[in-house]
């Protein structure tokens, strides 16, 4: 393990933590540095606890909705609430971090309700849809795309743009690279992510339509742009996402980050390889906006 590493660092001592070694872990948030010039406000959306966001300088009206990664079973507004600053002031947006239950004591589709009713919030606020670029991490990436799909299915305004960061997308964990870069990924070992969706999941299955998003119909789905990290097992992931993108007709824009793994992001302010990718996405989200 690199020490100038802090995400391969705290991937490695997750596992440890997850094998039972008490203390191995470490602070999710102190990942990330504390981005200058961004507001903290609690806000209740659609029912649930919400975080605003807010930098000193967004554009006008332009809204980022931010859904938290964990595996279904952990983090909070509190735990992303400098990765959604960064974000929002490279983006020029104002950053709406919701939460939602965690399983196994809540199962799908709960989280995907709360998401749902934390959106209709947003837009009964008067946020305008061309405005809004809906995103998340991991676990966090599948309920925005999910949403997004679902936003669809029931004829509500669709966001300019989805930003995914590391995003599950396959529940069965079929992908190649969790045998390729099992070497490589020191957290996200296959029997890891089964345990994590079986509780997700409870007594659905992987495979049921509106849980597959191999399977998913994304036609009339916003551009996206998806970000992942070379090292990790979820590699095949948003290969996979991107190219059921392509064959329905939606834009996207995946770029691999190699040597880096899952939500490496969450190291921004304090590595060159996160800066650059919170750069890349305002780049990108700038000639849509």
């Amino acid at each position: 393990m690199r020490e100038d590493d802090p995400v391969r660092r705290h991937w490695a001592l997750s596992r440890l933590q997850w094998q039972g070694v008490p203390d191995a872990a470490e602070p999710w948030e102190s990942l990330t540095a504390e981005p200058a010039g961004v507001e903290h406000r609690e806000t209740d959306a659609g029912g649930a606890p919400a975080l605003w966001v807010e930098p000193r300088e967004t554009a006008d009206g332009a809204v980022m909705m931010y859904i938290h990664g964990g595996g279904f079973v952990s983090g909070s507004v509190w735990t992303h609430r400098k990765l959604a600053g960064h974000l929002a002031a490279a983006t020029g947006t104002r950053a709406l971090l919701v939460t939602y239950s965690y399983a196994p004591e809540h199962v799908h589709p709960e989280q995907l309700d709360q998401v749902t009713r934390a959106y209709t919030w947003l837009l009964e606020q008067g946020t305008d849809p061309a405005r809004l670029v809906l995103a998340g991490d991991s676990c966090g990436a599948w309920l925005a795309v999910s949403l997004a799909v679902r936003a669809r299915d029931r004829g509500l305004p669709l966001p300019a743009a989805l930003l995914l960061i590391s995003p599950l997308v396959d529940l069965t964990q079929s992908g190649a690279s969790y045998r390729t870069n099992a070497a490589t990924d020191p957290f996200f070992a296959k029997e890891i992510v089964d345990g994590l969706a079986a509780g997700f999941l409870g007594p659905a299955s992987a495979t049921d339509p509106g849980i597959d998003l191999l399977q998913a119909d994304l036609t009339g789905l916003p551009p996206m742009k998806i970000q992942v990290g070379g090292d990790e097992a979820l590699l095949d992931d948003s290969r996979a996402l991107h190219a059921i993108a392509g064959k329905t007709g939606v834009e996207s824009d995946l770029e691999v980050f190699e040597g880096q793994l899952h939500t490496f992001q969450m190291a921004a302010g304090t590595t060159d390889a996160a800066d650059q990718a919170i750069r890349s996405f305002a780049a990108w989200y700038a000639r849509r906006s």
